[in-house]
């Protein structure tokens, strides 16, 4: 998939068409790594992979990173990156930013400052495994602990790079505690094992709540992150960890319960196939 065009805004951002891509149909993507590491070179297999499920051109940004650049730097570039597609003739109506992991909390943000500033809503937005709550409350971070490969050690050293002292309760930090009400559509995946699930859950009941239309899709017993593997065949998990510096040589999925269960592509495919197609 080559990265055949770096935008000309303030933040590295790269679009690149797919052989199946709509006319201006365009995903917005923000890639994992704990607010603290990663680049859209890491996630070039799943920027692919979103590109054939929706059809459309994929735009990848490179937000600033923490502890270099704490909260709320990422949300700045992420917006961003959202105007000047919007200001260069992208039309709401056709755009869907997508996020995982850290990122899918990033795309909450995003939309949040976005609609304090009076900025038109996307058609949608897909979060993959948000980290919604920065607090990193509820039973599933003690009891997921031995079906996710995600520690509360280290979610508790990503909150603090990213955040830098700041109260992890802020809605623009931990949208749980937004008010949504106004945002566009949710598509929310995730995995029934992540220790992240109980915020998520939480997050997804307050959305609707509020009258946020969302569709949630939790994968019984599947770990965070697990859409990166999905399809990837025949390897263990230490291998599989070797392909993604989102998962790097301190971590391993060997040993996690649901690796050998991991969902096909074919299943992250239809989903969100079907769920871009019912909106743009």
């Amino acid at each position: 998939m080559p990265w055949i065009e770096r935008l000309g805004c303030g933040t590295p951002a790269y679009r690149s068409p797919v052989p199946a891509s709509a006319p201006c149909r365009t995903l917005l993507f923000f890639h994992a790594g704990g607010f603290t590491s990663c680049s859209t070179a890491d996630h070039l297999d799943l920027c692919a992979r979103l590109a054939d499920a929706a059809g459309a051109e994929v735009v990848s940004v490179d937000y600033r990173l923490a502890p270099e650049h704490p909260f709320p730097a990422a949300v700045e570039d992420a917006l961003s990156v959202y105007r000047y597609l919007l200001e260069g003739g992208c039309l709401p109506a056709q755009l869907v930013p997508v996020g995982i992991s850290a990122s899918g909390t990033l795309v909450l943000s995003m939309l949040l400052a976005g609609r304090s500033l009076g900025l038109p809503m996307p058609a949608a937005a897909v979060l993959l495994s948000p980290a919604v709550d920065l607090l990193f409350q509820g039973e599933s971070m003690i009891f997921n602990q031995e079906t996710d490969w995600l520690t509360p050690d280290r979610l508790e050293a990503m909150r603090d790079d990213y955040l830098a002292g700041h109260d992890p309760s802020d809605p623009l930090a931990s949208p749980l505690y937004a008010d949504v009400e106004g945002l566009p559509p949710l598509f929310v995946q995730a995995g029934g094992g992540e220790v992240l699930i109980d915020g998520i859950r939480a997050f997804v009941e307050t959305a609707r709540l509020e009258g946020v239309p969302v569709t949630f899709d939790c994968v019984d017993g599947m770990f965070h992150f697990w859409q990166v593997f999905a399809g990837v065949p025949n390897v263990t998990g230490a291998r599989v960890a070797k392909r993604s510096t989102a998962v790097d040589s301190r971590s391993t999925l060997k040993g996690v319960r649901g690796f050998e269960s991991l969902p096909s592509h074919h299943h992250f495919r239809q989903t969100l196939h079907g769920q871009v197609l019912s909106w743009l």
